[in-house]
């Protein structure tokens, strides 16, 4: 993995770097059009509203606030600080936070103690990829 230099939180990133950090660490994650991007697939408006919300208490407990697009089977989170006109730090540091919590399998996990969403469509509410 490489090590990345640390920026300001106010230290906006070249194209380049964000393109092979992303590659690195954010594989599900893009850039397009100076937004680092990334679509999350529900099964429906309740699994939307799932990840609309979620993203909405992590964006304002970090004080950083993505863009996003909202249909009934899927979320689209824009990240970009506006203040700095440009993906910094402080863009990486949510999108891995979002990652981590929205696609969160505990299931998935050999021995975890929390057994994850049941393995039937009618409880399913997200599309892991």
């Amino acid at each position: 993995m490489t090590q990345w230099r640390k920026k300001s939180a106010s230290e906006v990133f070249t194209p380049e770097e964000i393109t092979a950090r992303l590659a690195e660490e954010l594989p599900k994650w893009y850039l397009e059009d100076g937004w680092i991007r990334r679509k999350f697939k529900t099964s429906g408006w309740k699994g939307t509203l799932m990840v609309v919300n979620t993203v909405g208490h992590l964006a304002e407990a970090a004080w950083h606030h993505p863009d996003l697009t909202v249909s009934y089977a899927f979320v689209t989170v824009k990240l970009m600080n506006h203040a700095a006109k440009g993906i910094t730090e402080k863009d990486f540091e949510l999108a891995r936070k979002i990652e981590e919590v929205v696609m969160w399998q505990p299931g998935a996990v050999e021995g975890a103690v929390l057994e994850g969403t049941p393995d039937d469509p009618r409880f399913k509410y997200l599309k892991y990829d």
